[in-house]
């Protein structure tokens, strides 16, 4: 009795230790434009939101990310190539608007706006996602002297959204979701459909990662039914079919 009772209180010791061992949460290095989403499908994970390319930098430099949530698939496949991180998927999608104050003391109701002389636009730098559609947008419409007009180039989309906000700018090229986080102080135009950029969102598990099944597992949580409700309700487009 006594050893079959020693050997109970053994196994509900050991039981005791599992559960109470605290499972790994990931670390989720994010485009900036998922700084309010994300929080929303995974509240326990710990995130670092950037520049997509400054993040991918950072995984080049053995960061401790676990998961790498991209404003492209270039970055991420690119970090793939290099065995880096697992073949990205598209999770969502964005659109890229032109935004002015909501006083628009400028006048510009357009892209073509931005032909006026005297206009100060804020765009992000060209390694960024958001800065690489802004200039591909631009030439599309044959619009790449307005560039004379940028007065800064800043290193994510949030930055080009608080300048804009604040009244120190008078247009810069953001993100659909972006500009419906500060509604009341930005207005959003949209750019022609001959021009707009197709912007697939693509996320990947680090090789390096030290919690791969907690990274895999926030991957899952993002492409799930519920994940997918929440990026639509922050204004995020449903990712492609197949």
């Amino acid at each position: 009795m006594k050893r079959a009772l020693g050997f109970v209180i053994a196994g509900l010791l050991v039981a005791g230790g599992a559960s109470a061992r605290p499972t790994a949460d990931p670390t989720v290095f994010a485009a900036s434009s998922l700084t309010d989403a994300f929080p929303k499908i995974d509240h326990a994970a710990r995130y670092s939101f950037a520049g997509s390319n400054t993040l991918a930098a950072q995984i080049r430099l053995g960061a401790p990310a676990d998961v790498f949530a991209s404003a492209n698939m270039a970055l991420p496949s690119g970090l793939y190539r290099d065995e880096l991180c697992s073949k990205p998927v598209v999770f969502t999608r964005n659109r890229l608007v032109l935004i002015v104050p909501r006083s628009n003391p400028a006048g510009i109701h357009s892209v073509y706006g931005l032909r006026k002389h005297g206009i100060k636009l804020v765009i992000a730098a060209p390694g960024v996602p958001v800065g690489a559609y802004t200039l591909q947008v631009l030439r599309k419409l044959r619009l790449t002297s307005v560039l004379s007009q940028v007065v800064s180039r800043e290193s994510d989309v949030r930055e080009v959204l608080a300048k804009v906000a604040l009244k120190e700018a008078d247009a810069g090229f953001v993100y659909a979701t972006d500009a419906h986080t500060v509604s009341r102080k930005v207005r959003a135009l949209s750019i022609p459909a001959r021009a707009r950029p197709n912007i697939h969102y693509g996320m990947c598990v680090v090789a390096a990662s030290s919690h791969k099944p907690a990274g895999r597992a926030f991957v899952k949580r993002v492409l799930g039914s519920a994940g997918q409700r929440i990026l639509l309700r922050y204004g995020f487009l449903p990712r492609p079919r197949g």
